[in-house]
């Protein structure tokens, strides 16, 4: 493979990660551009804002506090008040409780009713930090409304044995509701509904509408959005079972915030890749993304990054932004299983796209074969390969962000999700739009509702 034409060829590693670049088009010149919009924005100041209880969230007029999970346990980087700290251990720990008291009360499935960040957030945790027959608990989530899901999921468990999560920020989410109200009518009435549901929420006086109270809820701060809530309780069913090993998920996250803080070569790292998606979706014609983990564990992550980014930063564009284009279209999977579908048309299609590829350093031993793929299709896709038959030739000319983790862990994890934020955040502010909202999700909701209203639903 000729990897003599990467325009700008830019490595980065630390304990966590190590990355590389492999850019067939965007150079130096490009970023240093990008760099003076950058400077000119002052995106440095707004990192200050995100870590502080700056209303950053303009149009629902509130703050962004994920990160104090993070740095309750970890680095406290900017300021915020320290009760939200207290408050956020608090929760944590009495996540971590509660498994003790599930196990005496010798319940065996514990049912996730969730949708969104509800659900991404703890199945992806779930899948990747732990192993099926290693759990303490059989996990479902019902993400609802399709009946047929509760009746296949849920019908077969015994009642005495299955415990519900109802995790909703709002307690108002459409889906949500409806399956917890079939999650109660299959209780019954002989089961106390104390022992059997907790729920998760911002809304505790909605959440007592159903019959929930401060003993079967579990909170979290309002200023905490959905795609970013995997740092609170809403893990709940994760929690349950890495234990510890979440709170070590959430220094991870805080060694990013701190370098993000601190740490001019991990936002030089942060820059290239923002810098880059920027200019090949505004001045490539690259509006499509692939997202490829080359690790079986990590094989939902791409739909987790993929609501972080499109909910995030799928706006309309600012009109005194310096770009037309907002956020890329993101799809992907488990890589291994990608090159047997759709790498035809990446490889030899007509698309024009970008690529995130994703690896685990000790995959160099454990899985040598999944480890040689991710870092063939890396070149392949960037640079293609002269030595082929015209009938075989593949187009190269893709940009390429190889990204490795050292191995995989909680903290390791951790460190990758709060980058990818970091990723989120910092090209909103080069866009001046609110990464915090998503009222296109909302109209959905709303319009949805009006159906049914009018047709007798």
């Amino acid at each position: 493979m000729t990897q003599s034409r990467n325009n700008y060829p830019y490595s980065y590693e630390d304990e966590c990660i190590s990355y590389k670049s492999l850019f067939p088009s965007f150079n130096k010149k490009d970023f240093d551009k990008l760099d003076e919009i950058y400077n000119q924005l002052d995106v440095d100041n707004e990192i200050k804002k995100l870590f502080s209880e700056n209303k950053i969230n303009t149009t629902e007029d509130q703050a962004a506090l994920h990160h104090i999970y993070r740095s309750a346990y970890g680095h406290k980087v900017g300021s915020v008040n320290e009760s939200y700290y207290e408050i956020a251990k608090n929760s944590i720990s009495e996540c971590i409780e509660l498994k003790e008291k599930l196990i005496k009360r010798d319940i065996k499935n514990i049912v996730t009713i969730g949708i969104g960040g509800s659900f991404e957030g703890p199945k992806l945790l779930l899948e990747t930090l732990t192993q099926k027959h290693d759990r303490s608990f059989n996990h479902i989530f019902l993400t609802g409304p399709d009946k047929h899901e509760f009746e296949d999921e849920i019908k077969p468990l015994t009642k005495k044995e299955t415990f519900f999560i109802v995790s909703s920020k709002s307690f108002s989410t459409d889906e949500t509701m409806q399956s917890l109200g079939f999650a109660r009518e299959w209780i019954g009435g002989e089961l106390e509904f104390k022992d059997h549901f907790i729920c998760i929420t911002s809304q505790i006086d909605k959440a007592k509408e159903f019959d929930f109270d401060e003993t079967t809820a579990i909170q979290f701060p309002n200023e905490i959005g959905g795609r970013y809530s995997i740092w609170s309780p809403i893990s709940l069913a994760a929690i349950l079972e890495i234990e510890e090993g979440f709170i070590d998920f959430l220094k991870g996250g805080s060694l990013a915030d701190k370098n993000l803080d601190s740490n001019c070569n991990y936002k030089q790292f942060i820059k290239t890749v923002i810098f880059s998606d920027l200019w090949h979706n505004n001045f490539d014609n690259k509006h499509s993304r692939a997202l490829l983990t080359y690790s079986w564990k990590l094989r939902y992550f791409t739909d987790y990054a993929q609501q972080l980014e499109m909910e995030s930063i799928g706006k309309g564009a600012n009109k005194c932004s310096h770009f037309d284009k907002t956020g890329q279209v993101v799809f992907g999977g488990f890589g291994s299983t990608a090159q047997h579908s759709y790498f035809q048309l990446l490889h030899q299609g007509t698309a024009n796209f970008c690529s995130d590829i994703i690896c685990i350093n000790t995959d160099k031993e454990e899985n040598a074969l999944l480890y040689a793929q991710s870092q063939a299709q890396a070149g392949l896709l960037a640079f293609g390969e002269e030595n082929l038959e015209d009938h075989e030739k593949v187009n190269g000319k893709s940009p390429v962000n190889l990204i490795s983790l050292k191995e995989l862990n909680p903290f390791n994890l951790g460190y990758l999700i709060a980058s990818w934020e970091h990723r989120v955040f910092l090209t909103s502010r080069m866009l001046q739009i609110n990464p915090f909202d998503q009222y296109g999700v909302s109209a959905g909701k709303i319009f949805a509702r009006k159906y049914l209203d009018s047709n007798g639903g």
